[in-house]
């Protein structure tokens, strides 16, 4: 515990910082995906294409679009809200054969102080419970720890988001609470539910990762032996 002059508590000093590096546009190759750029001219077809093979349009419950029934909408969307510098969206590949399944972004980029956001997650039925879900999730984490040289990654989602707020307490992000009418979105309140992992958390979740994404963890049909 840290103490200043006049014995009141604060936080531990961090020397010599400076910043963390601003996410760049390039490619990040796993052995079940890749994580690359958002390309809508190479990748938008091939999204929709995956995303309508949903039964319903439950999966856009939570996300901060409505669901799109033509290409032309969704393309349109993709130019103007997915192409911009935060947050930036990439487009997970399947390695097998080359298929867009699924989007990614980070956003409330802060370099100066070290956080980072990943959001806007859509997996189509293509990337739901596979390999390459956990993965893509993997690849993000590490270049953002190990590359970038952030301190803080965060994940939110609205608190009724019970598949979300799954998946983040099974990657290794550890709820932090809620905070009530955070937003409105689709003309709805959202309270937000946070949660995160910082960077001395990382090399212990990085070999649970890559413990868990072993061929051997898996049976001939692809299911896990062991949970992550």
């Amino acid at each position: 515990m840290n103490k200043n002059k006049l014995n009141q508590k604060i936080g531990f000093q961090i020397k010599n910082w400076t910043s963390s590096v601003y996410p760049d546009r390039t490619k990040i190759k796993g052995k079940y995906c890749e994580v690359v750029p958002l390309d809508i001219s190479k990748h938008a077809k091939q999204l929709y294409d995956s995303f309508s093979m949903h039964k319903d349009d439950s999966n856009w419950t939570y996300l901060s679009s409505e669901p799109f029934h033509e290409f032309e909408e969704f393309h349109a969307w993709l130019k103007s809200d997915c192409s911009g510098k935060d947050p930036i969206y990439y487009t997970i590949i399947n390695s097998k054969n080359t298929e867009a399944v699924g989007l990614a972004s980070h956003l409330r980029i802060e370099p100066s102080i070290g956080v980072i956001e990943i959001g806007n997650i859509h997996f189509s039925p293509k990337l739901q419970k596979t390999i390459m879900g956990t993965e893509s999730m993997y690849l993000m984490m590490k270049r953002v720890f190990e590359e970038w040289g952030y301190r803080r990654y965060e994940w939110k989602c609205d608190n009724y988001n019970e598949p979300s707020k799954k998946a983040a307490k099974r990657l290794g992000f550890t709820f932090e609470g809620i905070f009530r009418q955070a937003t409105i979105y689709k003309n709805r309140n959202r309270d937000t539910a946070w949660f995160s992992i910082i960077d001395k958390e990382w090399p212990t979740l990085k070999k649970k990762f890559e413990k868990w994404l072993l061929p051997s963890n898996f049976d001939p049909n692809g299911f896990q032996i062991n949970k992550l």
